[in-house]
């Protein structure tokens, strides 16, 4: 198929095989017998620099576990821009580094009026990058195609208008194919068109959201999210999905909800498949042995 569509493509435009992918937009790609390795190491590197803070000490989370920024506490910028800047360039960089997501959103949200206390979030999310920059989204062979979803909500969690964060992780197989970090709800809908060996599984750490997935008994206050409520019964009931407890601790999606502890965030990682390259250089390729590490 892929060749069929190269020589289609040939028929009306000039293309030239530069062989397997090792250096896109940004992202650098490493082979493996295990599979693929997606790694942003050259980018994070320039990001650094800019920053002015390569070669800074790591840190071993890219955020101080329960801390909650607020756009109220803290003196103003003088570099407003440097900010906005170092910033965007962090939304970026949490395509490989899905780990990255809660703090880069969390920064994100005081984009207009930056104060110290965001800037120095942003110099911690920097030293976690600075000692993980070879770090990045692996892909293998998956064994089965089931497709599992973990979700969290750090509920009324936003210090200044005590909106919830909520996030969720979603496996095909051991590949991480989809995860979001935000603010406020979304509802997002896919088909795979691929055939499942059994229902689609979500691991939900609140008893209460799992009783009223199967009990027919509405309380009052739940009248306003009934028409939700009543769809997910629905296919609870028709076998369609699955809903099933996980504990806390095991909860994956916790790390997109808020800032966890070191030893937590660790976990978290590995969960997300995130790991190091195997034989990856600054620029994409293999790494020849005559290279200088320090060339950028």
């Amino acid at each position: 198929m892929v060749d069929n569509l190269v020589a289609a493509l040939n028929t009306r435009f000039s293309l030239r095989d530069l062989g397997p992918l090792k250096y896109f937009l940004g992202i650098e790609v490493a082979y493996s017998e295990e599979g693929i390795h997606l790694c942003q190491q050259k980018y994070a590197r320039d990001l650094l620099i800019k920053a002015q803070m390569l070669g800074s000490k790591p840190s071993p989370t890219p955020m101080t576990s329960g801390i909650r920024l607020s756009a109220q506490q803290g003196e103003p910028l003088a570099n407003v821009q440097m900010y906005r800047s170092i910033v965007g360039a962090l939304q970026y960089i949490t395509i490989t580094r899905h780990e990255l997501s809660f703090s880069v959103n969390k920064v994100c949200q005081f984009m207009q009026q930056p104060l110290s206390t965001h800037w120095q979030a942003v110099k911690r999310i920097l030293r976690y990058i600075s000692g993980t920059m070879n770090h990045g989204l692996r892909f293998t062979k998956p064994v089965s195609h089931d497709l599992v979803a973990y979700c969290d909500a750090d509920w009324a969690s936003d210090p200044d208008d005590r909106k919830s964060t909520s996030g969720y992780a979603i496996f095909f197989g051991s590949n991480l194919i989809a995860w979001k970090s935000k603010k406020q709800q979304t509802v997002s809908r896919s088909k795979l068109h691929i055939s499942l060996s059994q229902p689609p599984t979500i691991w939900c750490d609140n008893l209460s959201t799992i009783m009223l997935t199967q009990n027919p008994i509405l309380h009052a206050r739940t009248k306003h999210i009934e028409l939700d409520l009543y769809f997910v019964r629905e296919k609870v009931l028709q076998k369609l999905i699955q809903i099933k407890h996980v504990a806390a601790f095991d909860q994956i999606a916790d790390g997109f909800t808020k800032a966890i502890s070191s030893q937590r965030f660790s976990v978290f990682r590995d969960k997300l498949t995130i790991g190091t390259s195997p034989i990856m250089s600054l620029r994409g390729g293999v790494k020849d042995s005559n290279e200088d590490p320090n060339d950028g």
